[in-house]
């Protein structure tokens, strides 16, 4: 075991002090959004600022028993960290309780822990130490199934606890994927899925063909093989006046949609054989490309009817400005939106926001803590928080580059890729940029699970770091 001395001696104080601004700008705000202004009483029993100052202190507690540990137990027992967090996550499913239509919580007495906290910590060491392994390779099937095995499973698990938005953090390892070797390619299909799934709300499914089939015409016609894209335009043109014939509505008018895939069908598969005769492998690319954006593009549109809640519709639809609900799925980010607003250049000034103290917005010191910060504090304090976690960001990138272990490094990314998603997503959702998914706001929204997570997760990277001359395997 490394002696405490020596941990704090080479600890990035850097880090620490942007750490602790935000836990105690965090708290703050936390005091302004629940405080009683004609209480007498600071420490009321049951205030959440109270229980925050409790769980600042768990926090440090913790974070000093993590700089005595040694830096390969982290190592040596990733494994073990993981299963046993899995096993929480799967536990909480059974005997925990729900809250906001979410079963993801443990309950003792007037205490609550929520077990993906520490599911972030471990998924992050446990991949760090996959990632890791002596020749790991991305060109490697089985170090991939193993890989996404691991990254998959808890999302699965928090799927199943309707905790969707806590599932959603597990998708910032793609970053870290990325820094590690993973084709690019994999992010731009994710952000094609995304538009696609966007043009399923907004135009017909028909359109949708429409555009996919001249994308995969456009692609062919840059590859010069004209005299094959010709042939192809009209094997599609005459399928679809078969398919128009063949499928009818109930009105027995065409079927636009089954008339399309009909032509295009017809003529994938002329292309398909002239690609395998003559091996032009761009051909297949493209057709496997397409006829997954038509799959994508269907399940997509069955996801959103048959596997979302009401109110996940409504929201999404209310950010994609489709409806109106300022009263119902709306109303959060309406009230927050205009909190924020009306803090203008400077704010209203600590303790005299009007918005915080009349609790016009739900969760608000939890979810939306973020408007807090603009009612009171104003652009220069919501301009201030956000220079704070980009510092923050910078410096746990620039860390993670310095380590001479690859362990380090991999777990350093894995830190910020999750510290990047719920800073963009949660101050996102508070100003109407993107959806209302539920995640807190790193170091500022209240929860003792949030913060002690947050907090584990960030000195475990610096206690790695206090070695990085090693190579910690």
């Amino acid at each position: 075991m490394t002696t405490k001395s020596s941990s704090i001696k080479s600890i990035d104080w850097i880090t620490v002090l942007l750490y602790l601004i935000l836990v105690g700008f965090g708290w703050l705000n936390i005091y302004a959004a629940n405080t009683d202004p004609d209480s007498q009483l600071f420490f009321a029993p049951g205030k959440e600022y109270v229980k925050q100052l409790m769980w600042i202190g768990i926090s440090f507690l913790t974070i000093g028993v993590l700089m005595l540990i040694d830096s390969k137990f982290f190592v040596e027992f990733s494994y073990i960290f993981y299963i046993i967090t899995t096993l929480m996550l799967l536990m909480v499913i059974f005997v925990g309780v729900e809250i906001n239509s979410a079963k993801s919580w443990f309950q003792f007495g007037s205490f609550r822990f929520q077990p993906v906290e520490l599911a972030k910590v471990a998924t992050a060491l446990t991949i760090a130490r996959v990632l890791s392994k002596f020749q790991f390779s991305f060109s490697k099937p089985s170090d991939v199934l193993l890989l996404c095995a691991i990254w998959l499973f808890p999302i699965a698990i928090i799927i199943l606890q309707n905790d969707t938005g806590s599932g959603l953090v597990f998708f910032a390892f793609l970053l870290v994927f990325f820094r590690e070797g993973m084709t690019p390619y994999i992010l731009v299909f994710g952000l094609l899925g995304v538009l696609i799934f966007i043009l399923t709300l907004l135009i017909p499914n028909y359109t949708i063909l429409i555009l996919l089939a001249a994308a995969f015409f456009a692609l062919l016609f840059f590859q010069k093989i004209k005299k094959d894209l010709l042939i192809a335009l009209i094997i599609a043109a005459v399928g679809y006046g078969l398919g128009a014939l063949i499928f009818k509505t109930d009105t027995g008018a065409p079927n636009h949609d089954w008339a399309l895939l009909t032509g295009m069908f017809l003529a994938s598969l002329v292309l398909g054989v002239k690609g395998l005769l003559r091996r032009i492998r761009v051909i297949g690319t493209y057709l496997l490309l397409f006829w997954g954006s038509i799959a994508f593009a269907y399940s997509s549109d069955y996801f959103y009817e048959k596997m979302l809640g009401d109110y996940q519709q409504s929201r999404i639809l209310v950010l994609l400005n489709l409806k109106e609900d300022p009263l119902g799925a709306g109303y959060n980010v309406n009230q927050s939106k205009i909190a924020i607003g009306s803090g203008g250049f400077s704010g209203k000034g600590f303790l005299q926001g009007t918005q915080t103290k009349f609790n016009f917005v739900p969760e608000q010191s939890t979810d939306f803590i973020f408007c807090t910060v603009g009612e009171e504090w104003g652009f220069l304090g919501t301009s201030a928080v956000v220079i704070l976690f980009l510092l923050l960001l910078m410096r746990l990138v620039f860390l993670a580059e310095q380590q001479h272990s690859s362990f380090s490094r991999i777990y350093g990314y894995s830190v910020a890729a999750l510290f990047f998603f719920h800073v963009t997503i949660n101050i996102g959702m508070t100003i109407g940029l993107a959806p209302v998914i539920g995640i807190p706001l790193p170091f500022f929204s209240y929860g003792g699970s949030s913060l002690w997570g947050f907090s584990i997760l960030l000195f475990i990277f610096l206690k790695l770091d206090t070695n990085r001359e090693q190579l910690i395997r």
